[in-house]
């Protein structure tokens, strides 16, 4: 929304008493010159201002149904807000609060939950809101979510979805990566704010989108053991974390390829060493079905496949694994199919583990090279930073040791921090019209 400029407005708030037939015909030129919206969107902002209420906060996100990285992004900002804000989660899916407690242990009792489906896509996916789907041919099946973010003070968009045009006094865009070029219902220009979760993330959108983001925010990592805990003996064991993608962006079937090439070169120093490969699936995955076969013929039995388990059991994974492996981005040429951040490297990291992965996308802001752990460019030396490694303990128990300093730049409590600092210096400003 275009802002209005707020001077004849706080002339007239600040007299004694209020004149409130001046303070109408004000309203009733700026609803003339630039619309009902606009003219409502004061009406909020001046009953912040006097204290008649609390300033209010919707977060819309079209695909908070499913868990992922991105979603625990934008619930996390409702946690750190939800004092400071009535917050609203818009969803076109039903999940609940208790959903959202047990997926992330986020406690959001102070928010609710405004359920909006979309015509549209109801009968063509049951579970994917593809905004790629949507183009000029059709309405714009987003402006109801549109429409609804006028009812608030402030509204974000955390999924990148650049077809929903923000109608609230401030507005920010949550870009974990700039999926499509402008086209088609194109309003990721029109936030107040575009906030973005690493500086790969930010030169794609300057790329792709041709404007500059304004402000950063590393995701929120919360995998870190207690402080008080005793820390385990860390096993021979070398983990992996990030979902089977159908398509196999994540890099798995190299990594199983990799482990039983060094199976088969040392066989002597790697029988005592296994490679533990954990992540999400649906139940029909063909990429998944060609890992399985591929380990079942090369024979290793030291090569573990661990689908959709339980959070418990991967923190336990975690917490006695010493070398993590990621190769997200290895071969690609699509910007978008490389590591925007990586946050099973961070969890990593949390629990001392050495990081190997590969050097490029977000995974360069994690990992200092030698240092906190080892960025590669091919499996040839995926294989020869695991070998140094293994062949010496007190190097990885040094890195481990720095993995884990590196990895508090990312933590949960400094994530609601920097959004708290920046969302309360916006309210402060929003108050004083």
């Amino acid at each position: 929304m275009k802002q209005i400029n707020p001077e004849p407005i706080k002339n007239i708030l600040s007299q004694s008493p209020l004149n409130v037939s001046q303070l109408k015909d004000e309203i009733d030129k700026i609803a003339a010159g630039h619309g009902i919206q606009a003219a409502y969107n004061v009406l909020m902002r001046i009953q912040v201002v006097l204290g008649l209420r609390k300033p209010t906060l919707a977060i819309y996100d079209h695909t908070g149904h499913i868990i992922g990285g991105g979603q625990k992004y934008g619930f996390t900002i409702a946690h750190a807000l939800q004092d400071m804000f009535d917050i609203t989660l818009i969803l076109n899916k039903k999940i609940t609060l208790q959903d959202i407690l047990e997926w992330y242990h986020l406690d959001l009792s102070a928010c609710k939950i405004k359920i909006i489906p979309i015509p549209f896509f109801e009968a063509l996916d049951p579970v994917h809101l593809d905004p790629a789907r949507v183009s000029r041919r059709v309405a714009n099946p987003f402006h109801i979510i549109s429409k609804e973010s006028g009812n608030y003070d402030f509204f974000i968009n955390n999924s990148m979805n650049e077809k929903v045009c923000p109608l609230s006094n401030l507005s920010a865009l949550i870009v974990h990566f700039p999926e499509r070029r402008p086209k088609d219902y194109f309003y990721a220009d029109q936030y107040t704010y575009v906030i973005y979760n690493s500086k790969y993330t930010a030169h794609w959108i300057e790329q792709k989108w041709k404007f500059s983001p304004h402000k950063h925010i590393y995701p929120p990592v919360d995998m870190e053991a207690g402080t008080d805990e005793k820390k385990p003996e860390k096993e021979n064991i070398i983990l992996s974390v990030a979902r089977f993608e159908s398509g196999g962006s994540k890099k798995q079937l190299e990594l199983v390829r990799t482990f039983v090439k060094l199976n088969r070169r040392y066989p002597e120093l790697f029988k005592q060493w296994q490679l533990v490969l954990v992540g999400g699936s649906p139940d029909e995955n063909d990429y998944l079905k060609t890992i399985k076969a591929v380990i079942q013929k090369s024979g290793a039995g030291n090569i573990q496949l661990k689908v959709n388990i339980p959070g418990d059991e991967l923190k336990a994974l975690y917490k006695k694994s010493a070398i993590f492996w990621h190769l997200c981005g290895l071969g690609q040429t699509d910007p978008a199919l490389v590591e925007h951040f990586g946050m099973t490297i961070v969890e990593a990291m949390q629990n001392r583990l050495v990081p190997i992965v590969f050097d490029g996308g977000g995974q360069r802001e994690i990992v200092e090279h030698e240092e906190s752990g080892f960025r590669v460019t091919s499996t040839a030396e995926l294989m020869t930073f695991t070998l140094k490694l293994i062949r010496e303990p007190d190097l990885r128990k040094k890195l481990g040791a720095n993995a884990c300093e590196r990895s508090k730049k990312f933590t949960r409590d400094v994530f609601e921090k920097n959004v708290r600092d920046f969302f309360s210096t916006e309210l402060q400003k929003y108050r004083s019209i």
